[in-house]
């Protein structure tokens, strides 16, 4: 089976596909996270992180990757009754839009909270001169379109 991204009408997708590959490979559901959208162009992603200090998480941005990382040490010198709470370590990782940037990043209440910005894509349109063997070269004219 041929996989869509490897169709000829889709020039220069060949690495999504890894990449998406990559991504549903780290798909574990902790931290449960919420996405919300504040108005047409701020996202809000919360990420559930009780009991991280700001020293165990690490955020980080890879190209069009969002990777939060969260490392625990357990305690060895306590002694627990019942253990519901989890020290572990984990790896969220997300894929951003192109444009999209990365605004702010804070720990409030136990929630992991960044604030990303979607800013409005201009187009762009551009005329592609034909040449032939008796023209010289032109030089591309771009427009942007609103």
């Amino acid at each position: 089976m041929i996989s869509p991204f490897q169709n000829p009408f889709m020039l220069g997708f060949d690495g999504l596909e890894d990449l998406l590959f990559r991504v549903a490979k780290g798909a574990d559901s902790f931290p449960p996270y919420n996405v919300e959208q504040l108005n047409e162009s701020l996202l809000r992603m919360s990420l559930a992180v009780a009991g991280y200090k700001e020293e165990d998480l690490d955020i980080t941005q890879e190209n069009n990757q969002l990777i939060i990382r969260g490392h625990q040490e357990n305690d060895d010198t306590r002694h627990y009754l019942h253990r519901g709470i989890a020290a572990r370590n984990f790896i969220k990782t997300f894929i951003l839009a192109d444009g999209i940037k990365i605004e702010s990043a804070h720990l409030d209440s136990g929630l992991l909270i960044i604030d990303l910005n979607r800013p409005k894509l201009e187009k762009l349109i551009r005329s592609i001169p034909i040449q032939t063997t008796k023209t010289k070269p032109k030089v591309l004219t771009h427009k942007k379109k609103k």
